[in-house]
């Protein structure tokens, strides 16, 4: 396998996916017809939120995630477990915040996965990190 091929899919799939949520918000303000902000409408204000929600996480983890490879100190299956676990993660939770604004399954399961992936991520490289230091 190719240097660097793991965190670059997922930063593929990840930016195909902020794409088709940032289309939705478009539609929606064509639609509403609100240029800026989110007019009072409930529908818009969701999907806003949920592309501004996949803003907030998913560079960071995607971050992480290449230097977790670029260690190369994680096996390439962990990789893509972490990798599957950020996009599902964030595919859940698009579609559980579209559904509602309460809690849902989705947004559960999806805010969980994100969670859990980032915070593995970075004991696994604060644990790198720290052990590198002590050589």
């Amino acid at each position: 396998m190719p240097p660097f091929a793991i965190s670059p899919l997922y930063a593929a799939l990840c930016a195909i996916l902020l794409i088709a949520l940032s289309l939705r918000v478009a539609r929606l303000r064509k639609t509403l017809k609100v240029g800026i902000g989110d007019g009072g409408e409930r529908d818009l204000q969701k999907a806003i939120r949920v592309q501004g929600n996949f803003v907030e996480y998913v560079p960071l983890a995607l971050l992480l995630l290449f230097l977790l490879e670029l260690s190369r100190q994680a096996p390439f299956w962990a990789l893509h477990l972490l990798g599957a676990g950020l996009l599902l993660g964030r595919v859940l939770h698009a579609i559980g915040l579209s559904s509602t604004a309460g809690l849902s399954f989705g947004r559960l399961v999806g805010i969980t996965l994100t969670f859990a992936m980032i915070l593995i991520t970075a004991v696994w490289l604060l644990v790198i990190s720290v052990a590198g230091m002590a050589m």
